[in-house]
């Protein structure tokens, strides 16, 4: 069964589906059986119902013009990414292109990473201990954790081969500075736990339909991209596009989500969790610290 990262693509690729699926009948012959009747893409809008559903103006010269791949006949763009089991197609007939959803990816499957310090004797890495696990808090712009691919709610599983479930946030940072070599530190990670994507789409005025404050998920309006793709209030936005955004200031995510295409992938956390996580953290260290560059893909 194919996988879809938002309601808007499952919609698309199944209106694309059944036109493929129409039957094909040369001139003066007939069916020997009875055919539902199909759209008439000759109407203003290629996908019948579209245009009002996502709020856009699809006709098949804007989709020749611009998506010539959506129209019937093209197969659906395949996303690959990884599951805990596993390879898997994500089926994106519309967020196929959006480098944000690739970047966005979250697979909670377990990695190795391996880390060297830097000439200050750091990783530039800090954890929370959060219900007996150890959980991501900070990775420093530019650090070693940085360029090993760690994130903010990652979890912290080993470290050297010492399993790390029930230290204290304390030990684990000792562990780190004081128990480690120069070079060649193996951290096992499971990737951010708490945390899902929402791939949303911009409506004719460019809104994805919810609003927050200090970056926590406050309200989200009927009928919109949001409401379709079931996202909750009471969560707070950790990333853009795969963009780190926590510790920026609203205006600031605002403007990166207005910059950030017409296919938004959101990354967010209860605000519960994130609430435990970020318990004692400077908002100062937080600004000046945190990595908040665009990963690569």
């Amino acid at each position: 069964m194919p996988l879809y990262p938002s309601l808007e693509d499952m919609v698309v690729d199944q209106m694309s589906q059944a036109q493929l699926q129409q039957p094909v009948v040369a001139s003066g012959q007939t069916l020997p059986y009875p055919a539902a009747s199909q759209p008439s893409l000759t109407s203003a809008s290629a996908y019948p119902t579209l245009g009002e559903y996502m709020g856009l103006e699809l006709s098949q010269d804007i989709i020749r013009a611009n998506m010539p791949e959506y129209l019937p006949g093209q197969n659906a763009v395949a996303v690959p990414t990884i599951s805990g089991g596993g390879g898997a197609n994500m089926v994106a007939p519309i967020s196929g292109n959006s480098l944000g959803l690739v970047r966005a990816q979250v697979s909670h499957g377990v990695r190795q990473v391996v880390l060297c310090k830097d000439k200050d004797g750091k990783i530039g890495l800090k954890v929370k201990a959060v219900n007996k696990g150890v959980f991501v808090c900070l990775v420093a712009r530019g650090s070693p954790a940085a360029l090993g691919g760690l994130r903010f709610g990652d979890q912290v599983l080993q470290i050297n081969g010492e399993n790390v479930a029930g230290f204290s946030s304390d030990k684990v940072h000792d562990i780190l500075k004081n128990k480690t070599s120069v070079n060649n530190i193996v951290m096992v990670i499971r990737d951010r736990p708490f945390e899902r994507t929402l791939t949303l789409h911009k409506d004719s005025t460019g809104h994805i339909g919810f609003q927050f404050k200090e970056g926590k998920i406050t309200s989200i309006a009927v009928d919109s991209s949001a409401a379709r793709n079931g996202l909750l209030i009471d969560h707070n936005l950790l990333e853009v596009n795969g963009q780190n955004v926590v510790g920026i200031k609203d205006k600031e995510i605002g403007n990166i989500i207005l910059e950030g295409g017409q296919v938004v992938t959101i990354t967010i956390i209860p605000t519960v969790v994130y609430t435990h996580i970020m318990k004692n953290m400077s908002s100062s260290v937080i600004k000046k610290l945190m990595d908040h560059s665009i990963p690569d893909v």
